[in-house]
């Protein structure tokens, strides 16, 4: 079988070596060793100032909500992973869902504007499949309207723009560190923040709202990340340019055997250097999309319809259908993300795009 993602893991001696120190101090949890030289590794990597380590990334988008004391509607993509509105729902916040640009599937910031009310707190926009939002336009947006911006940076971990980490940008950027990652802890997340002072109540805010045994600041959770998952991330971390090098190469290999497929693929700004975290490819319509499917199945090839549904869609919302999102909607039931894994093979790519190609 060909799943559509396969996590990397280091041998089980990296790990142990690693992890050896965490038996020998006794300490699991509670902002050890591990977990401090992890947040300082991760921000040199990524080049910024102030990072804090999550036990997972949903947890890094709630408190980041939290942390921006954000309040009322929040603007945002209906073309993502579920978390990213559970988020805002979970937060108390009401998500106004703005439709997608047809080229990047990031949310359009020539949208985002008309959307804005009285009640608007932020943005919170995700880069989708690892490709940029236009930062800059939604930067000007928030400026004039008095808005904080979230990045759902979770596909993005080592991608830039122009140099700079796609994780530096807004008043806070979340990353997901779980198993399916090109990254990972197995489990995990982070968020970056543009102010320290938003960065501290990040760090009260993941330990309980207080410091010590007896000093407590604020009302706070269980957000921290554990040694032993810090360990993984530590073992991880310096592999991370190879398995980019490796992706890179199975995505030029698609490029190859999908020439002449009558296949979309998001578009890439100037000044972009991709993490390659994803292969997502976008059909002419639902038909193909779902035929191509299940000739991929038959062969025991296993690609994801992410992302389905779009999250306006969800039976869930207070008013499931009130945003009409129709390119989302439209994207939704067009877009697949082929198998995209270090270890994928050029033959199982090419066995791959010749079902493709058979279906067009």
């Amino acid at each position: 079988m060909i799943p559509v993602t396969r996590t990397f893991l280091p041998t089980f001696e990296e790990y142990m070596e690693q992890a050896k120190g965490i038996w020998e101090s006794g300490q699991l949890t509670n902002n050890g060793a591990q977990v401090r030289s992890l947040t300082s590794a991760v921000s040199q990597y990524l080049g910024v100032s102030h990072l804090e380590l999550m036990s997972n990334g949903t947890l890094a988008l709630q408190l980041a909500i939290r942390a921006l004391d954000l309040r009322g509607e929040i603007i945002t993509t209906p073309f993502s992973y579920v978390a990213t509105t559970n988020a805002i729902l979970w937060e108390g916040c009401e998500p106004v869902f703005v439709d997608i640009d047809p080229q990047t599937l990031c949310i359009d910031p020539r949208l985002i504007e008309a959307a804005i009310t009285d009640k608007t707190c932020g943005i919170l926009a995700t880069h989708v499949y690892g490709y940029p939002c236009a930062i800059e336009t939604i930067e000007s947006i928030a400026k004039k309207h008095g808005l904080k911006v979230i990045y759902d940076a979770a596909h993005a971990f080592g991608g830039k723009l122009n140099g700079s980490s796609l994780a530096s940008f807004g008043d806070c950027s979340t990353l997901s560190f779980h198993a399916t990652k090109l990254f990972h802890s197995a489990e995990g997340g982070a968020v970056v923040a543009a102010d320290p002072e938003v960065a501290r109540k990040l760090f009260l805010l993941s330990r309980f709202g207080h410091i010590g045994e007896d000093n407590y600041l604020c009302l706070g959770i269980n957000a921290k990340m554990s040694e032993l998952h810090a360990a993984m991330g530590m073992v991880m971390l310096p592999k991370v340019d190879q398995i980019i090098a490796a992706r890179r190469q199975c995505s030029f290999w698609y490029d190859e055997h999908l020439q002449g497929c009558h296949l979309a693929r998001p578009h890439a700004p100037e000044g972009l250097e991709y993490n390659y975290a994803y292969y997502p490819v976008v059909f002419d319509d639902a038909r193909s999309m779902k035929l191509a499917l299940a000739k991929l199945i038959e062969h025991d090839i296993r690609p994801r319809r992410y992302f389905h549904p779009a999250l306006n869609t969800l039976p869930f919302l207070e008013q499931p259908g009130r945003y009409s999102c129709p390119v989302a909607e439209s994207m939704a039931e067009r877009v697949l993300s082929l198998p995209m894994f270090v270890g994928l093979t050029e033959e199982s790519i090419k066995q791959i795009s010749g079902i493709l190609r058979s279906c067009n």
